[in-house]
């Protein structure tokens, strides 16, 4: 699908970009309904996703286990989604994550942090791998002082 679009009329483009929208949208709502077998619906059974230097979950299982993680950590937590848009072979999907750490062991502050995902999209339509980047450093460091301490301190 997403190879498909350079070649394509620009009105036949435009509805796959809007099918990319409908998913980014519905894969957003996933991450932000606190089931994380959701997300993990999104991908090919044996999809991997990625997350910055981290080994890939591989698999749904796996997958599900990686995004229980940020549910567990932000019980609160609410992923919006930024854009969509196709470079190249790949799907970016934009995001901002927000919530706060209260989970088993956390810290009780409050993050907001942006980062993408570089999708290929299989044959069936779902992900067959999703490259996830975020700033790491400045996550660690809100983590720790919180994302409004962060933003004084910084300047913003």
């Amino acid at each position: 699908m997403v190879a498909a679009i350079a070649a394509r009329t620009s009105r036949e483009s435009r509805m796959e970009v809007a099918q990319l929208q409908e998913f980014g949208t519905k894969y957003t709502a996933a991450w932000c309904s606190q089931h994380a077998r959701s997300v993990a619906a999104f991908f090919a059974a044996g999809g991997s996703l990625k997350i910055n230097d981290g080994a890939p979950s591989v698999g749904r299982a796996a997958i599900t286990a990686a995004a229980q993680g940020f549910m567990t950590a932000f019980p609160d937590m609410v992923v919006m989604m930024d854009g969509v848009s196709v470079e190249g072979d790949r799907v970016i999907y934009r995001w901002t994550l927000t919530g706060r750490n209260t989970g088993p062991g956390g810290t009780g502050k409050a993050v907001r942090i942006n980062g993408y995902e570089e999708w290929t999209i299989g044959a069936d339509g779902l992900i067959a791998e999703s490259k996830g980047h975020f700033d790491e450093t400045e996550y660690n460091r809100q983590l720790k002082v919180g994302f409004e301490e962060s933003r004084t301190r910084n300047g913003l």
